[in-house]
């Protein structure tokens, strides 16, 4: 079914054009995880929601921590407070965050018979607090003459980095479980996956549908697996959510773009683009020039956008280290359009909010440099 959207005109829209490789003034930034830990004004919301899953299904307070950071910076655009495990408490399998531990599922799927349980979730009544709180967000992005102040991206896990959780049951140092289910019971992964990445469409669909401007798929454990592994359990299944996303919003114009990050992923390139996605994320250990060069037109025949892809511990340097470093990722990229500055992953906890205000300043000054010297 082919949905029609009716987005607000927005005051900045240069993360959006980015993405679709247009030319920018500036390189735009935000960072991935930039709403979280290294804010005092979370861990204070959040020591009054009384917990994480508190804190991520009341909307009034994850759209309070959706802002936090872009009332503190400039940054090119909010992303939606939430997890990517959200489709796995809606198929019943009971999240819940332990301090130190990270997330749990209580009920981990890993027999037969609670594979073949599994079943796609009806995502707005499983899930009407994330709806909600897109929702509370866009009206608090609202400006009084009906402009949009910046987009708002909403995200979701891969098919496989969700199956991992439900898997593992939480995190691991080395996947043995999910991997002997690969190679033992692949029919049962290719269930799960199945079922996980029709789950995952509806739910950015949703997602869409209230309000988000763009959408990320985070791989986060794609890199683990090996060459061919990674292409018929991984990089399937999320190529099935762009194209089944493409399908519901034909318009290329004003369909939400689309970006796939892959963390270790860099080999792949080449086919994790032919996924058709808006724009890849990379990690820091691609180099962004080589990556420019591999996805550029000339090659693939499309433009495809990049995203990243700073070493997050650079953030706790000093502010000298982290202008220079900024710099040289952004020269390393280039003046070509299609770049979207971030970190190669999330933000650390540890990291003081005034190291990220100097890059971000220092993005948007350098870039800009870069443009007019070109």
């Amino acid at each position: 079914m082919t949905r029609l959207l009716n987005p607000l005109p927005l005051l900045n829209d240069i993360f959006l054009r980015a993405l679709r490789s247009q030319p920018t003034a500036y390189t735009p930034i935000w960072i991935m995880r930039q709403a979280g830990r290294y804010l005092p004004e979370y861990r204070a919301l959040r020591a009054k929601a009384g917990s994480f899953l508190g804190l991520m299904k009341n909307p009034d307070a994850a759209t309070q921590v959706t802002l936090q950071p872009i009332e503190r910076f400039p940054l090119d655009a909010a992303i939606l407070f939430s997890d990517i495990l959200t489709v796995g408490d809606a198929m019943g399998l009971g999240l819940s965050f332990a301090e130190g531990e990270g997330p749990r599922f209580e009920t981990p799927v890993r027999d037969e018979a609670q594979v073949k349980a599994l079943a796609v979730p009806d995502i707005e009544a499983k899930l009407p607090y994330v709806m909600t709180t897109i929702k509370q967000i866009r009206r608090e992005l609202t400006t009084a003459d009906g402009h949009q102040k910046l987009p708002l991206i909403g995200f979701a896990g891969s098919p496989w980095t969700l199956a991992c959780y439900m898997v593992e049951g939480g995190k691991s140092a080395d996947f043995r479980t999910i991997k002997s289910m690969l190679y033992k019971r692949p029919d049962l992964l290719h269930h799960i996956l199945d079922i996980n990445a029709r789950a995952l469409c509806d739910y950015l669909d949703a997602q869409i549908a209230a309000g988000v401007n763009a959408v990320m798929i985070f791989d986060t454990w794609g890199g683990v697996l090996s060459d061919e592994a990674f292409a018929s359990f991984s990089l399937q299944y999320t190529t099935r959510i762009v194209a089944e996303l493409h399908a519901r919003y034909p318009d290329p114009v004003t369909r939400p773009p689309i970006i796939v990050f892959t963390k270790g992923g860099g080999q792949w390139l080449e086919r994790t683009a032919a996924c058709q996605a808006d724009a890849i994320g990379v990690d820091w250990t691609t180099s962004l020039s080589q990556a420019r060069e591999r996805l550029s037109y000339k090659n693939t025949g499309r433009y495809t956008a990049l995203q990243g892809n700073l070493d997050p511990t650079i953030l706790l340097s000093n502010e000298q280290v982290i202008r220079a470093e900024a710099r040289k990722t952004l020269e390393d990229y280039g003046p070509t359009p299609g770049h979207i500055f971030n970190l190669g992953h999330g933000v650390l906890p540890i990291t003081p909010p005034e190291h990220v205000g100097a890059l971000v300043d220092e993005v948007h000054t350098a870039s800009r440099a870069i443009r007019l010297a070109k």
